[in-house]
C-alpha cells in the first residue's frame, strides 16, 4: 500500500472548479477524482470571483482580446477554489484534467469525460490547475492569502 505521509517533495496546486462545472453539479466528481488519485485536499472554499482577483490571477492575459470573455465567464457564478497536496501534484492533477480544449481532451480525463465545446466566447473547460510549482505558490497566495508561503 502506498504511503500517505508527506515528504520534502510534497507540493501544492491551486485548483479552480469553474462556474460551468459548479452549475452542472460536477464539483463532487472532480474533487473525487483528485482524491482518488491520492492527493489530499487541504483547503476549500466557494466564492464568486471579483474582477480584481481575476486580474491578479490572469495578470499575463489582462491586455489580450480574450480576457473580457474570461472575466465574464469566471464572474458568472460560483467557483470552488481548492488546494491539493502530494508528491508531483501539479503534474498529476494536470494529467487528470486533460488538455485545455475539452473537445480534444482524451477520455478518462476530467475535461475529456465531462466537458465539450458549448460555442461560447470563453472556453468552458470546467477546471483550472496551476501549471508549475511557482504558479501554484503565486495562485494560492491570491486565492488563499492565509496559506501564502
Amino acid at each position: 500500500m502506498a504511503s500517505t505521509s508527506t515528504t520534502s517533495q510534497t507540493g501544492r496546486i491551486l485548483i479552480l472548479i469553474k462556474p460551468d462545472a459548479v452549475e452542472r453539479r460536477l464539483t463532487g466528481e472532480i474533487l473525487r477524482r483528485i482524491e482518488a488519485k491520492g492527493y489530499a485536499l487541504t483547503a476549500l472554499k466557494i466564492l464568486t470571483p471579483t474582477e480584481e482577483i481575476l486580474a491578479e490571477h490572469y495578470a499575463e492575459h489582462v491586455d489580450k482580446p480574450f480576457y473580457p470573455g474570461v472575466v465574464d465567464y469566471m464572474t458568472s457564478g460560483n467557483v470552488v477554489a481548492a488546494v491539493a497536496e502530494g508528491r508531483r501534484v501539479v503534474e498529476g492533477v494536470r494529467s487528470l484534467m486533460g488538455p485545455t480544449d475539452p473537445t480534444t481532451a482524451a477520455p478518462g480525463t476530467i475535461r475529456g469525460d465531462l466537458g465539450r465545446d458549448w460555442g461560447t466566447p470563453a472556453i468552458l473547460n470546467l477546471v483550472h490547475g496551476s501549471d508549475s510549482d511557482e504558479s501554484a505558490a503565486r495562485e494560492i497566495a491570491i486565492w488563499f492569502p492565509e496559506l501564502a508561503d
